[in-house]
């Protein structure tokens, strides 16, 4: 259902909606995307960023030795050996606060006494509907 609306020009003051407003929009959807998608699942953000950071780290780690034993460079003059642990040490941070959200948001879901999913459809199911 439609109703008209009459909007009249400003009489006083002016917009308050600038460069900063847009800024909080943008991220106000970023907010309404994550509940929307990763609500029910956030393993999926923190383990994922966690692999990567894992990954990121045998990376640096694979080539600060690769500098040690084929072009005779000392470990003490890169910080590569403490990039590697930051990030190795970050991503198993990530994905225990991964599994923490998984158990919080089970236990909401229990604790309201609903599902954390829908089933679409019924197949192969013979049981009473």
């Amino acid at each position: 259902m439609e109703l008209p609306v009459r909007h009249h020009a400003r009489r006083f003051g002016k917009s308050k909606y600038g460069l900063n407003r847009t800024l909080k929009v943008v991220l106000d959807f970023m907010v309404v995307k994550f509940f929307s998608r990763y609500l029910v699942k956030p393993i999926y953000v923190f383990g994922g960023f966690g692999l990567w950071s894992i990954l990121g780290g045998v990376a640096v780690i694979s080539y600060a030795l690769y500098l040690k034993f084929f072009e005779a460079t000392s470990l003490i003059q890169t910080p590569l050996p403490v990039l590697a642990a930051m990030l190795f040490l970050i991503g198993i941070t990530s994905i225990l606060m991964g599994l923490l959200a998984e158990i919080v948001v089970r236990t909401y879901f229990e604790s309201q006494g609903l599902n954390s999913y829908n089933v679409r459809k019924l197949q192969n199911f013979e049981g009473n509907q």
